[in-house]
């Protein structure tokens, strides 16, 4: 074996931890946009903190749910 080989079998395994840390990553950037949509609609209408902390919460689950498809892809 070659060192070629060996670096080209190292990458192949490595992919699929890329590809989970992309959406780990993804979804990390998303929670925070969410979280920072939420402040922001609770500072400008106070009243409505629930409905908005609601969708936030859904959203936040939805965001997340990405890195568990991900990951379940990659096994």
């Amino acid at each position: 074996m070659n060192i070629a080989t060996i670096l080209a079998e190292g990458a192949v395994g490595m992919t699929g931890s890329i590809h989970v840390g992309l959406a780990a990553l993804g979804a990390a950037v998303g929670v925070g946009l969410i979280g920072m949509g939420a402040s922001s609609a609770v500072g400008r209408n106070p009243g409505a903190a629930t409905p908005i902390l609601v969708q936030a919460i859904l959203s936040t689950a939805f965001a997340e749910g990405i890195v568990f498809f991900a990951i379940y892809l990659v096994r």
